[in-house]
């Protein structure tokens, strides 16, 4: 397995930890989904796939690419995981820039500095990476600065930097809820494309239900830091177990079906807010007396698994 995290809890000082028990994984050329709302700790399960931790978190279980325990590694293996095997696409694409440095320069420094080629050699990927990832006019591109291009081409150079040094795995954070729709799809359908050519393992991370659905193999729905869901995609967009992913689809609205948004009421947990019981009772229409107590665990339904009393009931 490319990805396998298991157990894995982190805290931070707050009432609860940002993340409580979480296992997941990710095999060669699949696309695995992360969805829940802001807070749910989507990002976190990303950044300690790198060892990018809260500083002063305790945090427990393991988190193995290709076999190798992340969290044990020393600072020589960390730094050729995060050089060569893993690479992360983060959610603004300037945020990842220098605005006063040539796109040619960010792309080649990781290169020849990390990975030791000749700048020559260098440059010649940048220009295949950026033909690759579809810009019209790599040669000129790479001599642009940030200002110079929209947010769409910039994703794209982010995309060919995360490519630079053939990694095994990406972890797409958001990589696209920045861009509007039409170049959000042109940008989600590149990725598929370079993740499919390459046999590439990805951790997709979105708030958007339907768009996991479509674009990933596997979906784990997050809330208040735990996985209430996991099943395939198809099956858990067609028959959700858990009232929070029912609540998720209700609140997503569908041009083919135009009925009334249904939000799920309440607000998303702070790691101020301490649960004696199911993290969503106070939120679900169909929590009963017995959920306040009922602690959260994985349940067997078809696919997968539901963290929800009502499931064996």
């Amino acid at each position: 397995m490319l990805l396998s995290v298991e157990d894995l809890t982190i805290e931070a000082g707050g009432r609860r930890p940002i993340l409580r028990d979480v296992s997941l994984s990710v095999g060669k050329g699949e696309v695995v989904g992360l969805v829940g709302e802001s807070g749910s700790g989507k990002s976190t399960i990303a950044r300690a796939v790198l060892r990018l931790l809260p500083q002063g978190a305790t945090v427990s279980g393991r988190v193995l690419v290709s076999g190798a325990d992340v969290l044990s590694m020393t600072p020589a293996a960390l730094r050729d995981l995060r050089a060569s095997q893993v690479s992360m696409i983060y959610q603004d694409p300037r945020s990842s820039l220098n605005p006063v440095r040539r796109i040619g320069d960010f792309l080649t420094e990781r290169m020849v500095h990390t990975l030791g080629r000749p700048k020559a050699e260098a440059r010649a990927r940048a220009l295949e990476l950026l033909a690759a990832v579809g810009m019209r006019d790599p040669e000129l591109c790479v001599r642009q600065y940030p200002h110079e291009l929209s947010g769409g081409m910039l994703q794209r150079v982010v995309i060919a930097a995360a490519l630079a040094a053939d990694p095994a795995l990406l972890l797409a954070d958001e990589a696209t809820s920045a861009l509007d729709v039409t170049t959000q799809a042109e940008t989600l359908a590149l990725l598929r494309r370079v993740q499919a050519e390459r046999e590439l393992g990805m951790l997709f991370i979105t708030h958007d239900l339907h768009l996991a659905a479509a674009y990933c193999d596997r979906v784990h729905v997050l809330y208040a830091g735990t996985v209430v869901e996991s099943r395939p995609a198809k099956e858990l967009f067609a028959d959700p177990r858990h009232p929070y992913t029912a609540g998720l689809l209700a609140c997503t609205p569908e041009l083919a079906d135009p009925r009334p948004i249904r939000p799920i009421p309440g607000r998303p947990p702070s790691l101020d807010d301490a649960f004696t019981g199911c993290p969503f009772a106070a939120r679900c229409p169909h929590a009963s007396v017995e959920c306040d107590t009922w602690q959260p665990q994985p349940l067997t339904v078809a696919g997968g698994s539901a963290a929800c009393r009502l499931v064996e009931a």
